[in-house]
């Protein structure tokens, strides 16, 4: 769900060509531009705006331009950082870190539904399509990458997939990219607003509880211990509710007020309009791009957390292929659909790849690298799912019990779920800016040439954006049902429709098209297409 947040910091700075003579020796403590560089920035500007970044027809000429040996980055304030480039026109990081990056971008709020995903498939049919969908998004990624090879009479080397989308099917193609892209990023937005709006309130109640020395019991089924564990649905299959039970010697009027006023669904999603809707109209979210780390870290402590647990649970399994009790699941279910909707946003990086990869240092490990990648990340998913899923204490609680966001299986009171709330919620506020970022300039960039036309059409935009969000954290706060629809329904076009249609075209038109890669490709499309249809009929 970080798709391109790694690369906005950097974005902001426009790399630019700087003879060594204008540098200040490197030994000061600021180096600066003298006022000749400065004035060659302006003249480059100056081509830059006499027609749109777009149009290669006018462009700054060679004279202009200082020797392409020594390129530095220069700042607004005049400062000039020099840039270790290579001349094939790539980039300068290492497989690990490229490795890294993708792992850490793929690495979303999917992650705490893939517990949810596995027990509506069953254990082992679950374990057995996160490999499959993982291997299967992983051929679509590698198609994506290759697909600007199969394009011999354009130059392609600045081009994304969207742009080989547009030569192949035109305008449509480019629309239609657009439409499902936004898909992806309001989806995520909506799912990031009910995630806040649930770590706020439970972040908010624990405060509140310790603060004023409040001991409070949920009613709902759990275990007993100090590593408890809760029902909060009761197996109804309902969203989580907030009922609780009082133990302490103040008075009860003050709790009973500060529950009405600090409601999951009724009030909470509304305090983060205050918040965010301000942020969201900012011009340049660059700042919050800063933070983009904090996903690691929260990633990183959520395998901790998962770790620790189930050291302190055991391991509750019980093997039934067919047949389900009042305590385990069959190892397949019908529901199996539900997962792979998951799975397939989980596994989806193919808007971004060429991104990342071109600016990987040797070229010739590209697929080598995207695919430890993509292996590292089910891996992750792989273990928090079943380590989840294995240690839920079964009996006395059922494995219907795992909700869609598994940190709700643990009380307010829970002090390392209570970190891992504060960790996911400070990351959640800094990204969703973000997000909404990159929906406004993909949508009213297409729509006006501008990404900031008015204050009237971004704030338009943002409050539609919010108000879905605020609808969904109200009267649809099921994070995993917000995420398979999303999934499937923009992976449909971005992993399995183009991709795999590009391919086709291409070798069609080179004459290389052979039957069976041709019905391969189609059966591929076909999974896509009844994937998102399965996620409206269970």
């Amino acid at each position: 769900l970080r798709v391109f947040l790694s690369f906005l910091f950097f974005l902001s700075f426009r790399p630019f060509h700087v003879e060594p003579t204008n540098i200040v020796s490197v030994n000061d403590h600021v180096q600066r531009v003298t006022d000749e560089a400065s004035a060659m920035n302006k003249r480059i500007h100056y081509y830059s705006r006499l027609t749109s970044p777009a149009d290669r027809a006018l462009i700054a000429p060679d004279h202009v331009l200082p020797a392409s040996d020594e390129i530095y980055v220069y700042s607004p304030l005049g400062t000039a950082f020099k840039v270790d480039s290579c001349t094939d026109g790539y980039g300068k990081n290492s497989s690990i870190v490229t490795i890294f990056m993708i792992w850490n971008t793929m690495m979303g709020t999917s992650i705490l539904s893939i517990p949810w995903g596995i027990k509506q498939a069953g254990f082992t049919f679950g374990i057995i399509l996160i490999l499959l969908v993982g291997i299967l998004t992983l051929y679509c990624c590698y198609r994506v990458v290759k697909s600007r090879k199969m394009i011999t009479l354009v130059d392609t080397s600045n081009w994304e997939f969207p742009d080989v989308c547009k030569y192949y099917f035109g305008s449509f193609g480019q629309w239609s990219s657009l439409l499902f892209s936004m898909v992806s990023l309001v989806g995520a937005m909506v799912v990031y607003w009910v995630l806040m709006s649930n770590f706020l309130f439970n972040t908010g109640k624990f405060i509140y509880n310790f603060v004023h020395g409040i001991n409070v019991t949920d009613i709902v089924p759990g275990t007993n211990g100090s590593n408890k564990v809760i029902c909060p649905s009761a197996a109804s299959g309902h969203p989580p509710k907030t009922t609780s039970m009082i133990f302490s010697s103040g008075s009860d009027t003050d709790f009973e007020l500060f529950e009405k006023w600090w409601d999951k669904s009724k009030t909470v999603p509304f305090y983060l309009v205050a918040v965010l809707l301000p942020l969201l109209n900012l011009k340049s979210p660059s700042f919050f791009a800063k933070f983009n780390v904090l996903g690691t870290v929260s990633v990183v402590y959520l395998i901790f957390l998962v770790t620790v647990k189930a050291a302190h649970l055991g391991i509750h399994l019980e093997y039934n292929w067919f047949t389900e009790n009042d305590f385990f699941v069959p190892e397949f279910r019908i529901l199996f659909p539900q997962l792979t909707g998951i799975l397939t946003l989980a596994f989806f990086i193919h808007n971004c790849v060429i991104t990342f990869l071109q600016n990987n240092r040797n070229q010739e490990n590209n697929v080598r690298d995207l695919s430890i990648a993509y292996f590292l990340v089910g891996l992750t998913y792989l273990y928090v799912g079943v380590i989840i899923f294995a240690s839920f204490p079964s009996p006395p609680l059922s494995k219907e019990c795992i909700e869609q966001n598994f940190l709700d299986n643990f009380p307010s009171d829970d002090i390392l779920s209570f970190v891992a709330r504060v960790f996911l919620l400070f990351q959640m506020i800094t990204v969703y800016p973000l997000l909404g970022y990159l929906a406004r300039v993909q949508l009213l960039k297409q729509l006006f040439g501008n990404a900031y036309p008015s204050v009237f059409y971004v704030l338009a935009l943002n409050v539609a954006i919010v108000g879905a969000g605020i609808a969904m954290a109200r009267f649809y706060p099921n994070i995993g049902g917000i995420i398979r629809y999303s999934g499937a329904t923009c992976g449909l076009a971005s992993v399995f429709v183009y991709p795999s249609l590009v391919y086709v075209i291409s070798l069609h038109r080179a004459g290389q098209l052979t039957w069976p890669t041709l019905i391969i490709h189609i059966f591929i499309i076909l999974l896509g297409l009844a994937n998102l249809i399965a996620q409206f009929l269970l």
